[in-house]
């Protein structure tokens, strides 16, 4: 079996963070595992507080999953503080995973900042580099690169810029952007454009993650880079447009669809 590791914080709610990277690894049949960097209190509508983990204790996490169980892809998620980041930068560094995936987490859903302002050029400068995959929505592309984004060229320009930063490839998801929902990837090489009809809901908690985390997935699976972005968005798309209707706010979307409907009759899924 093929193992994957997630380096992301705590969502208590399960929609997004470590459980829905978990839940994504899983319907990818994975075998996934964790490092939390943060516990986040939180719900569909709401963040109420969030701790970061020690450093040394992220790193420990690390150790004893690279000592025991090597993961064939990382998928890295919230690092909320500099701190964080160095540390796990560190480890990447000494333990050399051969598929990273990042995902800059810096908002909740609802808009509460996730990441200390001051640790974006951290990430930019150490952890970015190290990134097979970047996947940035298009705020978080914004807070990268300084400049505004509004239409496929800008996306297309951001994403030309965050691989400047050194990482391998670069997604740039524009869910925030009008008309059909495309995402840009760039590899050095190219742009590819991934598109689809929007689907109109509320019930988008979690996508982010559960995107890099089927990146990252795919990329463990052997897909090469392009193969997993596609694979990964079709996989997204499925999970919003059968999403469970749960919570007063964005709700999560529905992991295991694919699976539960091999299970279920129609209408328990």
């Amino acid at each position: 079996m093929k193992t994957i590791l997630s380096i992301a914080g705590s969502d208590c709610s399960g929609g997004a963070g470590i459980q829905a990277d978990l839940k994504t690894f899983s319907a990818h049949g994975l075998f996934g595992m964790t490092v939390v960097t943060s516990v986040v209190a939180e719900n569909t509508f709401r963040v109420t507080d969030y701790q970061h983990i020690r450093p040394d204790l992220i790193e420990k996490q690390i150790d004893d999953v690279f000592g025991d169980i090597p993961p064939d892809a990382v998928k890295i998620g919230m690092l909320g503080c500099a701190e964080a980041m160095k540390a796990v930068a560190g480890r990447l560094k000494k333990y050399k995973p051969v598929s990273v995936v990042v995902d800059p987490v810096m908002y909740a859903k609802n808009g509460s900042p996730l990441m200390e302002e001051s640790a974006i050029d951290t990430l930019i400068n150490q952890i970015v580099p190290l990134a097979g995959v970047v996947t940035p929505n298009v705020p978080e592309a914004e807070q990268m690169t300084g400049f505004k984004i509004d239409s496929p060229g800008m996306m297309r320009e951001a994403a030309r810029a965050i691989h400047r930063m050194g990482c391998r490839a670069v997604v740039v998801k524009g869910g925030h952007i009008g008309g059909d929902a495309t995402d840009v990837l760039f590899d050095g090489d190219g742009f590819y454009d991934f598109s689809a009809a929007r689907v109109q809901t509320k019930h988008t908690h979690g996508t982010g993650c559960t995107f890099s985390s089927a990146v990252a997935s795919n990329l463990a699976n052997g897909l090469p880079v392009r193969a997993a972005v596609e694979k990964a968005k079709t996989y997204v798309l499925t999970a919003i447009r059968h999403t469970p209707g749960l919570g007063k706010g964005h709700g999560p979307t529905h992991h295991f669809y694919d699976m539960y409907k091999s299970f279920f009759p129609e209408g328990e899924q």
